[in-house]
């Protein structure tokens, strides 16, 4: 691997571990909403350091989300369970942050959570 590419995946990987701290802290103080914003990101970000690592590129969600469902579901990397919690937290993300009215209990934020751990330590 080049050496940027090594020092891009490392980079993406810090990302996504302080993402899951942040959604930790957020939990603890009772913010659900921004707990669920940062443990998506820190799928997110695991995404893309794999999508560097395949030459992927993409400069939206959707179309990170739908790469890692081709390039690394698809073909047996990872479980498809990683994909519903990918496509959950999404979701549930872009509901929480842009659509008005939208409540995320503690319960919610925590199993997004769990499932983050889960993809980020894959």
């Amino acid at each position: 691997m080049k050496p940027e590419i090594r020092a891009l995946v490392t980079y993406r990987l810090e990302q996504a571990d302080e993402a899951l701290e942040a959604a930790h802290i957020l939990i603890e103080h009772g913010q659900y909403r921004s707990a669920v914003n940062r443990a998506y990101y820190a799928m997110f970000y695991s995404v893309l350091s794999l999508l560097v690592v395949s030459d992927s590129q993409t400069s939206k969600h959707s179309g990170a989300i739908s790469l890692f469902d081709r390039d690394f579901v698809k073909t047996g990397t990872f479980d498809k369970a990683f994909s519903r919690w990918l496509h959950e937290a999404f979701e549930l993300r872009q509901e929480s942050d842009y659509q008005e009215l939208v409540g995320v209990s503690g319960a919610q934020a925590q199993d997004v959570l769990e499932h983050a751990r889960l993809f980020v330590a894959a």
